[in-house]
């Protein structure tokens, strides 16, 4: 199979999908890899690393799609590179189609294979390709709120760990899962006031065990946000529903009850976001003003720390590329549920049940 690595064009997108070693992989098992000139340089990965592995460094983004069977990328393809798809290929990428109608429509109408890693899950139901940059993603999360709570940021001016003497900072985050674990882990270490939520008792339970005393799991219904989210410095949002929109869990009106200068950060922002006022933003302009609450809302935030979350993320990707590869596509789908799982779109019908529900007038199965 010929296997196109395009440079990321996305805004501040500093991400490549596939290491020199998945390139030696690929082209040791007989497939062919063209890589754009440059695609690697974000994560500090050379063109000569890719050649000396075997394999073709083209010039050109064009090029790349206009002979690649399958393109290999980190995030949705953009505007002008969906006018470069072809009926019949193979993408393999993050596309959160939920949250964008303009790109779902986009691929549909080029007819390509959409096969998405945020809704691959493996033989226990988890989601091996979103999980490395989730965890990414929620350890930032603290970082970039930490930073957005500063007043020259439009913040409180509050030091999340607090100092002798001085309260620390509040901390609610919306959301158990890797992301919302991750997130509690950093801002418990600064020594914040973390409450985290989620609705599977169980996984409150876990968390409960694991967390360390300043971390608090709270069960999160209606009543519960509304009540934490107005005493927060700091709110997460770290809910997913894999392939679907995100629910909308933070209004307009807690907002406005909300103390002045807190932050949001809004990691659910790839799926539409979790609070009412979220629209995505990017590295070079991060943060908005809502009723006096800071938003921050970067729909691609692994993306900054390009070296770390390429490795974490080309690790779990790799055996899954290589199978598609090896394989085709009919037979990779067939090898289990979870595989099937993540072909969200194919000659121009949405697969993706959550997918579909997000937008039911668009051609689905």
């Amino acid at each position: 199979m010929i296997v196109g690595v395009p440079v990321e064009i996305k805004t501040d997108e500093y991400r490549v999908a596939l290491l020199p070693v998945g390139a030696h992989l690929l082209v040791e098992n007989g497939h062919k890899v063209l890589f754009e000139k440059g695609a690697g340089l974000g994560s500090g990965y050379e063109d000569a690393a890719y050649r000396a592995v075997g394999a073709e460094v083209v010039d050109t983004a064009d090029e790349i799609y206009a002979r690649a069977e399958m393109i290999v990328k980190v995030k949705e393809p953009q505007p002008i590179e969906i006018d470069k798809l072809r009926p019949g290929q193979i993408m393999f990428t993050y596309f959160h189609f939920a949250g964008s109608r303009r790109l779902t429509e986009g691929c549909l109408q080029k007819g390509i294979a959409a096969v998405a890693y945020e809704t691959l899950t493996d033989e226990h139901g988890r989601l091996p390709l979103l999980m490395p940059m989730s965890e990414v993603a929620g350890k930032m999360s603290i970082q970039e709120g930490a930073k957005c709570l500063e007043r020259p940021m439009g913040g409180r001016g509050v030091l999340l760990g607090g100092v002798a003497g001085v309260s620390p900072a509040d901390v609610l985050i919306i959301g158990g899962g890797v992301v919302g674990t991750n997130a509690a882990r950093v801002a418990a270490g600064i020594g914040a006031n973390v409450v985290i939520m989620d609705i599977n008792l169980e996984r409150l339970r876990y968390l409960d065990d694991i967390m360390p005393p300043n971390v608090t799991t709270i069960y999160g219904d209606p009543h519960a946000i509304r009540d934490y989210a107005t005493r927060a410095d700091l709110v997460v949002g770290a809910v997913l529903v894999p392939g679907a929109k995100a629910p909308r869990l933070i209004t307009r009106d807690m907002l406005k009850q909300m103390k002045r200068g807190a932050v949001v950060v809004d990691v659910s922002i790839d799926q539409g976001g979790c609070c009412e006022t979220s629209h995505p933003t990017t590295h070079s302009d991060p943060v908005f003003v809502v009723e006096g609450v800071v938003h921050y809302c970067v729909a691609n935030m692994p993306g900054a720390v390009g070296r770390t979350s390429s490795q974490a993320l080309c690790s779990a990707t790799l055996p899954y590329c290589r199978e598609l590869a090896d394989l085709g596509l009919d037979a990779f789908l067939a090898k289990s549920k979870g595989r099937a799982a993540a072909l969200n779109m194919r000659d121009g019908k949405i697969l993706c049940r959550a997918v579909a529900e997000a937008f039911p007038d668009l051609p689905s199965l």
